[in-house]
């Protein structure tokens, strides 16, 4: 069975052809890819990984790389690095990211609400660009709810 990500989960990310996924105090491995674990968990919440990829875009214009809801009542949203086709694509969740600055050669080092930190082969203003993206899509899901 894969896992099921939960409010605990911070980031999973890619361990050859399986996962590696870090939550608040433990490392846990998986033997699923990190495609496998998020359909899983998309189809446990009523939709696909695709339903929920055109939703995203359709909320806030953003056609590649859009962040995830996965769950909005836990407000769990998925930020991908890269495509979801890309074997490299690491996978945080919005909310347990703490601070994200530049690093050596200008990459990014993400600091997670456990106080980890994660080293990224990224541009600064790529990763930025998703998180504001996380953000907007945080934002209209809000804005949505008070509207009804």
């Amino acid at each position: 069975m894969p896992y099921i990500i939960n409010e605990n989960t911070i980031v999973l990310l890619p361990n050859g052809k399986n996962t590696k996924i870090l939550e608040d105090n433990q490392e846990i491995y998986s033997n699923k890819s990190i495609n496998n674990i998020i359909e899983y968990n998309c189809n446990l919440n009523g939709s696909t990984f695709e339903g929920r990829r055109k939703a995203s875009s359709y909320l806030i214009g953003a056609t590649y790389k859009p962040p995830i809801i996965l769950d909005e009542i836990k407000e769990l949203i998925l930020i991908p690095t890269h495509s979801s086709q890309n074997a490299n694509c690491v996978w945080f969740i919005s909310k347990n990211i703490l601070k994200y600055s530049i690093g050596n050669n200008n990459k990014v080092v993400v600091t997670l609400k456990n106080g980890k930190n994660i080293n990224l082969n990224l541009g600064y203003s790529n990763f930025d660009k998703q998180v504001l993206r996380a953000i907007r899509l945080e934002t209209s899901l809000r804005s949505r709810k008070h509207q009804k």
